[in-house]
């Protein structure tokens, strides 16, 4: 089943007809883009913080336009320490102020556990160095990752910090309280 408004081309090279497909897509880009004149600096001074599901469209459900934002995306939108290393040359070298957290609802993290990482010990002969990050309550995982943010040594602005639950089903954000 094909998940894209876009069907899938014919494969034209091996083991990269969809690379190929988006290298063809950023041609056709290519062709009308005018630089914007923009530098780095994130017009509204906020990080956003999300998981990588690809049913988030975080720009269309936030409002947001180019230049807004910067953008940090990973498996459960968790913070660690590759997050705070993000936020931390977003906040003090370009400008950010805020800190939006964003999880979602069916979350692939929900159904795994540290197990994951065993597992692939045993495939490969290495353990990963990185954590599954893996939780049962989104809400709690939201507050842990709140947390994270607002304790880091490294962030200067630790005030203006939400987070909110996505439904992929509405298209809602259903806010955290940090305090439960």
């Amino acid at each position: 089943m094909t998940t894209s408004a876009h069907p899938s081309p014919g494969p034209t090279r091996a083991g990269g007809p969809v690379i190929d497909r988006l290298v063809e897509a950023n041609q056709r880009y290519a062709a009308d883009f005018r630089d914007p004149g923009m530098d780095a600096r994130p017009v509204l001074q906020v990080a956003v913080v999300a998981c990588m599901d690809a049913r988030l469209d975080l720009h269309s459900a936030l409002g947001l336009d180019l230049g807004d934002c910067h953008t940090i995306r990973n498996a459960g939108g968790v913070v660690t320490d590759d997050v705070i290393r993000s936020l931390t040359i977003s906040q003090r070298a370009l400008g950010t102020r805020s800190v939006i957290l964003i999880h979602h609802t069916g979350c692939g993290l929900e159904s795994l556990t540290e197990d994951f990482r065993h597992e692939l010990e045993d495939e490969v002969g290495q353990r990963p160095p990185w954590a599954v990050e893996a939780f049962r309550d989104v809400d709690q995982d939201v507050r842990q990752s709140m947390q994270r943010v607002r304790t880091s040594p490294f962030l200067r602005h630790t005030d203006d910090v939400r987070g909110f639950v996505f439904d992929v089903k509405s298209g809602l954000l259903r806010e955290i309280d940090p305090a439960r």
